[in-house]
This record gives structure tokens, sequence and C-alpha cells, in this order.
């Protein structure tokens, strides 16, 4: 909605706002809170906590520089930024965590205790309001089918509402369509602060309230392994130089969860296109049972069965995706072994 004058404060300029009554509704839905709380905002009747005014500058980023002005002149404390900046930097203490973690866990639960373990203290730091976040490790899908990195794979995950706090079991695969997928290939970090609005040439691929997204690389000696990948409810979320620095640096833990032979030299990078999430729920359904299936035929533990599942998965998706683009598929390759 255009501002019809320049407003005193920014209760005046938010009372502007709300005068439209589907504006207020919206506003009120996406703060979370009563249409009658954001009138008493603008009549001065009740102050709206710190975390509801960031939330405010998100749900009106049209008017976020001046509604940021007129904020801080009433509110001379305010910050954007909902911690200090001692609490965008990972502790000491948990660098040791970590170490610890790596050095007293089983090679066989190594990467999903780590992970899980950065990942939380992750979300505490980069959604301390919960206003809704998913992080997710993104892996190089290796494949007895081809010697190139074809595709990525959603791996470990966690979120805050409206996501669930355990995303792995909804992992799946990205390609050159995908923000990660820019990222693998390039070996440079990216964001897109607003997938609805955003007209840079980055690629999207923009799952259920998703608004904004950043991802960062998962290096080690100058290859790659994946990357850290993040999802956030609210546009603009990654305009903040100390919030990105904070990614980065989980990015750089997260490498201590993977082994020397995961990361991958950048030439060997060569995604495809992969169809969208809810097409691929569908060969997703039946994970679990055809990884039993696959230990019942063959004398094989249970991680070795579902990296021989998720290769079947990638070479049938990849396939449906040459079909949908109009190219004519390719032969499977799938042995009828497993080596």
């Amino acid at each position: 909605m255009k501002v019809q004058y320049e407003p005193k404060n920014w209760r005046e300029l938010l009372g502007q706002i709300i005068s439209d009554t589907h504006e207020r509704q919206r506003v009120a839905h996406e703060l979370g809170v009563r249409m009658i709380t954001l009138s008493r905002w603008v009549s001065g009747e009740s102050d709206p906590r710190p975390q509801n005014l960031r939330h405010l500058l998100n749900v009106l980023p049209e008017h976020r520089d001046l509604l940021l002005e007129l904020i801080s002149d009433e509110f001379e404390d305010f910050s954007i930024s909902p911690v200090d900046d001692s609490s965008l930097e990972i502790s000491s203490e948990f660098y040791t965590r970590v170490f610890s973690a790596r050095g007293s866990t089983s090679e066989s639960q190594r990467y999903w205790s780590i992970c899980n373990l950065i990942l939380g203290q992750a979300l505490g730091q980069l959604d301390p309001d919960r206003l809704g976040m998913a992080i997710t490790v993104v892996r190089c899908m290796v494949s007895s089918h081809s010697k190139k990195i074809r595709s990525l794979r959603e791996s470990v995950g966690q979120g805050n509402p409206p996501w669930s706090g355990n995303l792995e079991q909804k992992g799946m695969f990205l390609g050159g369509e995908s923000l990660a997928g820019y990222v693998v290939t390039t070996c440079r970090p990216a964001e897109i602060q607003n997938i609805k609005e955003d007209k840079s040439p980055l690629p999207a691929h923009q799952i259920k309230d998703e608004m904004s997204a950043a991802a960062h690389p998962i290096l080690f000696a100058g290859r790659i392994a994946g990357c850290l990948l993040i999802s956030s409810t609210q546009p603009y979320y990654f305009l903040s130089p100390a919030r990105l620095s904070l990614i980065r640096d989980y990015a750089n833990l997260i490498a201590l969860a993977f082994k020397p032979e995961d990361f991958f030299d950048p030439s060997d990078i060569e995604l495809l296109m992969m169809p969208p999430h809810d097409l691929q729920k569908e060969y997703f359904a039946n994970f679990r049972q055809r990884v039993t299936q696959a230990m019942i035929k063959w004398p094989i533990h249970n991680l070795q069965a579902e990296q021989y599942v998720w290769e079947q998965l990638e070479e049938e998706l990849l396939q449906v995706q040459l079909k949908e683009s109009g190219e004519s598929p390719t032969h499977a390759t799938q042995q009828d072994n497993y080596v």
C-alpha cells in the first residue's frame, strides 16, 4: 500500500498501512497477533515486543527503510539484529563440544551426530525468535552410474515451525535448478532475499512457506562436499553481514563431519536438472520398503542398502526429468546386483 503522506512516527505509518482491511488482516496473520493488537500499537496503548518490531520490518519490506528509521526514533536501543554481536559468533565452548564429539563418536555415527549437534546450535542462533527456519546439509550424490556428480541430496536437517524439527525423512534431490546447485557448482555462497520478487538470475527451488534462502559451500582443500542450505519464512532475512558470516562459520564447522573422500574436485560437478519436490514425493513414499527389500536380496547392511536405493531413485528421477523436458530418456544403468 502506498503511503498517502509523510508520517510523523512509525505508529502513524502503520496506521496508514493497515487502514486497508485486507492489509490489516494480512499483517496481523503474518505477525501472529490479533488485529486489535495492531490498533493498540497505532494508538500507543501498547508497545510491541522487539521481536515483533523486527518481524514487522520483514512483513512490510516495501516500507522497511522508513519504518526502521521511525522505530529507531522512538526506541533508541532498537536493533534489527535479535542478539548482540557476541551472539553472532560461535563460542569457543561449542567448538570444543564439536571436537570432542568428533573424537569420541564411532565412525558409523559420526556424520549424523556431528551434523545434528551443529544444526541444533545454528538453528538457535540464526532463528532465536523462532520466526520459521529450516537448515539442511546438502551433500553431493555419489553414484556408481557416473564418475561425475549429477545431483545433490538433502541429508540431515532441522527446522522451526512451520517446518518439522527433524527434516531427515523429507530429504530429496536437488540439481542445477536449485540455489544449492548453483552454490556447489560455483563453490561460492549465494542468497535469495525474496523468492517471490527477486529478479536475480540465481536459480530457486522454492518449497512451501520459503521466502528467502541462503547457501554456503562445504569446502576442504579446494574440494567440495555440498553446501549448508538455509530457508526462512521471512523475506530479506539474509541481508545482515554478521548473519552471513555466522552461516559461513557453521558451514566450515560442518566440514568436520565429512570424510576426506566425501569432497570432490569442482571439475567433477556436472549437475543435471531434478524434478520438483512435489513430484519426487511419489517416488520416496516406499523408501523404507525398498531399503528392506535390498537388505533381504543381498547380504548388505542398512547404510549400503540406503545408498543402493538412493542411486535407484536418482536414476529414476533423472529419467523422469528428461522425459518432462522432452528429451529422450537414456537406458537405465542400474545393475541387478550390489557391488
